[in-house]
């Protein structure tokens, strides 16, 4: 079984709803099994900010499926969801991002594994931290814990409430 986190994000509404959907999902699967789970954080938009706030977590999970096949199912969700690719850091229903697989460095047409720009991001390294505050991210040769700390919008990631 492969070790892999996955960040999952959305700001269209039902939010909750969309996030709630796809822990169902990718839980049917016996294939994955869900592991570890942070909480919701209510983060502000990144790239194209003329939109709602997301709500992201982050999940670890163990698979055996490969990184290909884990990555063609959490299209799967997205696209069962109704997620619309029309602009770059846009709006969607639910985004779900592969940022770690097993520690493997993949990159293919279609994924790069770790994630590239996941040390710069605090809507995923905070919900990470959550979970797994003492990994060590090889590229940066950092823990998560310390890369939050260099970053200044980290103050920004709230957690949720539905309340």
């Amino acid at each position: 079984m492969k070790k892999v986190w996955i960040g999952l994000g959305t700001n269209i509404e039902p939010r909750q709803e969309h996030i709630q959907q796809a822990l169902e999902l990718l839980a049917k699967n016996s294939c994955i099994t869900i592991r570890k789970q942070s909480s919701i954080y209510e983060t502000a938009p990144v790239g194209y900010t003329d939109q709602a706030d997301f709500l992201n977590m982050v999940l670890e999970i163990e698979t055996s499926l490969s990184a290909e096949a884990l990555l063609d199912f959490c299209q799967g969700i997205e696209q069962q969801l109704g997620r619309k690719r029309t602009i770059r850091f846009g709006p969607r229903t639910i985004d779900l991002d592969i940022l770690i697989y097993n520690n493997e460095n993949i990159k293919t047409e279609r994924l790069i594994i770790p994630h590239p720009r996941m040390h710069e991001r605090a809507f995923v390294l905070v919900p990470l931290s959550e979970i797994a505050n003492e990994l060590l991210l090889e590229k940066q040769n950092k823990r998560v814990g310390d890369l939050i700390a260099e970053l200044p919008d980290a103050h920004d990631v709230k957690k949720w409430s539905s309340e």
